[in-house]
């Protein structure tokens, strides 16, 4: 999953970053509301952390000309006061979730799993469960019954987002958006390696190719 987080703070960016891709999450930073108004509407983020204290544009102005472009992008939104008023206005503002600071990783990790799942209209569970397979996105970790199957960070977060659009035909350009950063691994030769990864440890049935429009997640058992 792609992650856009916009904090002007390095102290906390440099603490997220590495939380954040040992969950699975591709993460571009940027610290300037400028920056991420341009960035934020033309990439393909599955997800949005949004600090309210920004140079450049402030974050709830930010938030508010996201919307009026058209991105639903789920935004979660940090700020540094606790107050209702604000918490009131950022909604309006069509913020999806707040998270005061100073806040546990663990807490924003959680709140980032159920806005996925929310938006893809799934149920709110620790686990993602199709064919056969269950993943654990809190553990990293992927069962097939009593069986653990061993995956690399590429293969689980590329497992992942099959799951979460399951039977959906998934291009190979949207993968790749969806599932690097913005600076590495935008090859689809990799991705090709990863997907054959994925069936030779889970099945060759699980992931079809589809000619001249990618993968689709088939559901079917293992």
């Amino acid at each position: 999953m792609r992650l856009l987080l916009v904090e002007d703070s390095v102290p906390l960016a440099d603490e997220l970053q590495p939380t954040l891709a040992r969950q699975g999450y591709a993460i571009d930073w940027l610290a300037d509301g400028r920056d991420a108004l341009h960035q934020g509407a033309v990439e393909p983020y599955d997800i949005i952390v949004l600090d309210l204290g920004l140079p450049g544009i402030p974050g709830l102005e930010l938030l508010q000309q996201w919307r009026a472009q058209g991105l639903s992008t789920p935004v979660l939104v940090l700020t540094a006061r606790d107050s209702w008023a604000e918490r009131i206005e950022g909604l309006r503002a069509g913020a999806d979730d707040y998270l005061t600071k100073p806040f546990h990783p663990d807490e924003l990790i959680l709140r980032l799993q159920s806005l996925l799942r929310r938006a893809k209209g799934l149920p709110n569970q620790p686990t993602l469960d199709a064919a056969g397979l269950r993943l654990d996105e809190g553990q990293q970790s992927v069962w097939r019954g009593h069986e653990s199957i061993t995956l690399t960070t590429a293969e689980f977060r590329l497992l992942r987002y099959f799951m979460l659009h399951p039977g959906r035909v998934l291009s190979k350009s949207l993968l790749t958006d969806h599932l690097y950063d913005g600076a590495n691994e935008r090859d689809s030769n990799v991705l090709e390696v990863h997907v054959n990864h994925l069936r030779r440890k889970l099945g060759r049935t699980v992931i079809e190719t589809r000619r001249g429009q990618g993968y689709r997640f088939t559901g079917e058992g293992v």
